[in-house]
């Protein structure tokens, strides 16, 4: 099982991908600079997208890159080898974050098997069945405070802390559904750190929340 994979390209430097327990970090180097950044696997759909010369693992929610693999790069066993072991995780991190605990070699948890379909919903169509995690809602406003703390997310933070004192309020589910969506280039931030929101509001056949 693969589970680093450093990427060199010349004149645009070093990429370097680890999957390290729930999550994949990624460090760039180019030239003097250097970005570090981590991706909980939980948010990632694990079937990719090619676009151009790259492959791209995308969020569950809005669609948005947060994985950009060059392609074939070192060599293609070494890639094929990595997305291979990405896939898998990914898939494995959002079943036992959901609840479902799918056992390996069943259809979800087959890397070879075709994903289930979740498609993006808009704020007013959010089920009012969906449970609301307390502890998810509390631990992903502690995270943006933290990470992602601007004045463009202090809508979506006053929306969770409101949801976090009623999770049984549907209004103040749809509010926050509502911030969210509203962010636009933010929202990738926002998943990145704070992944149960994506998972929270999203279009989920099974009700887990």
């Amino acid at each position: 099982m693969s589970t680093r994979l450093i990427q060199k390209q010349f004149l645009k430097g070093t990429r370097e991908f680890e999957i390290v327990d729930d999550q994949i970090n990624i460090r760039i180097k180019s030239g003097f600079k250097e970005e570090t950044l981590s991706v909980m696997l939980a948010i990632l759909e694990p079937e990719p997208v090619i676009t151009r010369s790259q492959l791209e693992f995308v969020s569950r929610v809005n669609g948005e890159a947060l994985v950009s693999l060059l392609l074939s790069r070192p060599n293609v066993s070494e890639f094929n080898a990595f997305v291979s072991t990405l896939k898998q995780r990914a898939q494995a991190e959002y079943s036992a974050f959901s609840g479902m605990n799918v056992p390996t070699g069943s259809a979800l948890g087959n890397s070879d098997e075709e994903p289930p379909e979740f498609d993006e919903v808009s704020p007013a169509d959010i089920s009012k069945t969906k449970t609301v995690n307390v502890e998810g809602i509390e631990n992903s406003i502690q995270m943006l405070k933290t990470y992602v703390d601007n004045e463009e997310i202090q809508p979506l933070i006053s929306a969770l802390e409101s949801l976090q004192q009623a999770p049984q309020d549907h209004s103040r589910l749809v509010a926050v559904a509502t911030a969210f969506d509203e962010l636009g280039s933010s929202q990738g931030a926002v998943l990145t750190y704070a992944p149960y929101i994506g998972l929270m509001l999203s279009d989920d056949p099974f009700g887990w929340g």
